[in-house]
């Protein structure tokens, strides 16, 4: 958000309070004629991550006084998830809740606005490169040729590692075939994981059927709904493959343009609070949900956060690689190892 946006929104929200009768009037004039958008979503209808994204829709449309309406859509229902990039480029809808890892093989800047492995341990660590590093403007330059807009991420922590073999240490996981996509996918091959970027939805059947070993998939919680627990002894922590995530909300540049400063700063506005709002109900789901996988008989396995550290330096040479060479994609690496430094983490 630029300091003339923030001004400009923050007056329209004073004004409110002071003249509170005219604003209400106003804004139902200009709901009569009110922008309106649609956004599919990256989640099945009903999950968690979904009933989020509904909040996202309801904040805009409360931030703006009825001026945005976002109708939001699942997973798929608009058009196949993998086609959702190009939907949103040629202006089938307007927004899109995507994850940058997806695209990470033809951008290679997305392989590090999405997850890094080995990478931030903390989810507001992640969080302040976007909006203390200038993440954001990197990402935003990631989908500019594109024709589509960056609008801002959500950021939350970790994603476990299943597996139906005993791992105690990242060298135990060498040899071992196992599911992981994007830059986690990159990472855990120079590591000796014989990787296969299966589908979410395939994760379950190729554990049960032994086609792989271990794998990443979703957060705790969605990965017992899922069954995980019924196919797998162990579960990883922390998940190093996808220790903090980012998903993101991206729109149609020209649609975009056509928002006033309010209309924009009620997404940014309601992205961020959504953001928090997420990450704080996944840390409670996390302690019920891996009480439910250890009465299910999985155990908890916690990797010593000395390998996990030594790991870390190994797994930079596989984030250079990762970059192709790519400049922008290389200013996202040196600028994330900066704050892994400053953090001490590296």
């Amino acid at each position: 958000m630029t300091d003339k946006t923030r001004r400009n929104f923050m007056r329209a929200i004073g004004a409110a309070g002071l003249a509170a009768p005219a604003i209400v009037s106003a804004s139902a004039v200009r709901a009569q004629g009110a922008t309106k958008w649609r956004m599919q979503a990256l989640w099945g209808g009903g999950t968690t991550p979904m009933l989020y994204e509904e909040k996202f829709c309801s904040r805009v449309a409360e931030l703006t006084g009825g001026s945005l309406e976002i109708t939001p859509f699942s997973g798929g229902q608009i058009v196949p998830s993998a086609q959702a990039f190009d939907a949103v480029r040629g202006g089938a809808f307007e927004l899109m809740k995507t994850f940058d890892g997806y695209t990470a093989g033809k951008i290679p800047a997305h392989g590090f606005s999405s997850t890094v492995p080995f990478g931030f341990p903390e989810a507001d660590q992640y969080e302040a490169w976007f909006y203390e590093r200038g993440g954001l403007d990197m990402a935003a330059r990631s989908y500019a040729s594109a024709g589509l807009t960056y609008v801002a991420p959500t950021v939350y922590g970790e994603e476990p590692i299943h597996s139906k073999v005993e791992i105690r240490k990242i060298a135990d996981m060498d040899g071992l075939k196992g599911r992981f996509v994007g830059l986690a996918g990159a990472v855990m091959a120079d590591f000796g994981v014989a990787v296969s970027p299966l589908p979410t939805s395939e994760v379950y059947s190729a554990l049960d059927k032994g086609l792989i070993d271990f794998a990443d998939r979703g957060d705790i919680k969605a990965n017992y709904e899922e069954g995980l627990h019924e196919v797998t002894k162990y579960l990883i922590l922390p998940g190093v493959h996808q220790p903090s995530t980012a998903t993101c909300y991206v729109a149609n540049t020209a649609a975009y343009q056509t928002l006033d400063d309010q209309q924009r700063a009620a997404l940014a506005v309601a992205a961020r609070e959504v953001s928090g709002a997420l990450r704080q109900n996944i840390i409670v789901d996390n302690a019920e949900y891996l009480a439910k996988f250890e009465a299910a008989g999985v155990e908890i396995v916690t990797l010593d956060p000395t390998d996990v550290a030594e790991a870390r330096t190994r797994a930079i040479v596989s984030w250079e690689k990762a970059t192709k060479g790519d400049p922008l994609a290389v200013e996202m690496m040196e600028s994330q190892k900066e704050l892994l430094r400053d953090l001490r983490l590296l």
